[in-house]
């Protein structure tokens, strides 16, 4: 999936101190207002922006506990919230997750590189029931950084807990200068920490895999009760 998911700005600089992420080169955490606009217009245009919030929900039960990892303006978070689940969201860019507080005050907003999170980090909070990551935040984690950023996010989910990612597998699904994932890399860090591919779709709307589409979401269930390190 192209589009307003995918930063597609000119090169900046983050905030000093802020995680050197793909992202961060992409963008200098400096897209926020533009990124929310973006959706904003696609959506008064008629278009449907949910696809990845109706897929989690479609996955779990009323009520059940939800971290929007890599969670941005909190499109996905906020939409799983009034459909009745319990939201967490957290991302490296301080420019997103203001555009997240202003609309949605109430729900929980974190600032956390995926590489190191720990439930320290989100306030305490662990045994979630899934974790989401949408909008192509696996490749625009820092290069090298898959393995821990999964390792890191399973060791946050509850027993049968699920992880869902979305992300492009060529260069047209993906930002311009963002390097492909491997969808292999992706699988052997879920296999290292614990996880098992239960589900792989070409779209969040669900359609069927087709390794030609350039695009996978994957659906992986934590094997194991985990806890936090």
């Amino acid at each position: 999936m192209t589009g307003p998911d995918d930063p597609d700005a000119a090169p900046g600089r983050a905030p000093e101190g802020a995680p050197r992420t793909r992202w961060s080169e992409l963008t200098g955490h400096a897209t926020g207002a533009d990124y929310a606009a973006r959706f904003a217009a696609l959506a008064q245009q008629g278009h449907h922006v949910h696809d990845e919030a109706d897929l989690c929900a479609a996955l779990l039960p009323a009520g059940a506990k939800v971290l929007d990892a890599g969670c941005g303006t909190g499109r996905v978070a906020i939409r799983l919230a009034e459909l009745g689940f319990d939201c967490v969201g957290t991302d490296v860019d301080e420019s997103m997750l203001a555009v997240a507080r202003e609309h949605a005050p109430d729900l929980p907003w974190f600032t956390a590189d995926l590489a190191g999170l720990r439930a320290d980090d989100l306030g305490g909070a662990t045994g979630f029931d899934l974790v989401v990551l949408a909008g192509n935040v696996v490749p625009l984690l820092a290069e090298g950084t898959v393995p821990a950023a999964v390792a890191s996010v399973a060791a946050l989910l509850g027993p049968d807990g699920l992880l869902v990612a979305g992300f492009g597998l060529d260069r047209a699904h993906l930002p311009a200068r963002c390097p492909v994932t491997p969808l292999e890399l992706y699988d052997d860090a879920c296999a290292a920490a614990g996880l098992e591919l239960v589900q792989r779709l070409s779209t969040w709307d669900g359609d069927p895999y087709d390794p030609a589409a350039g695009y996978a979401v994957s659906v992986h269930r934590s094997r194991e009760s985990r806890t936090q390190p």
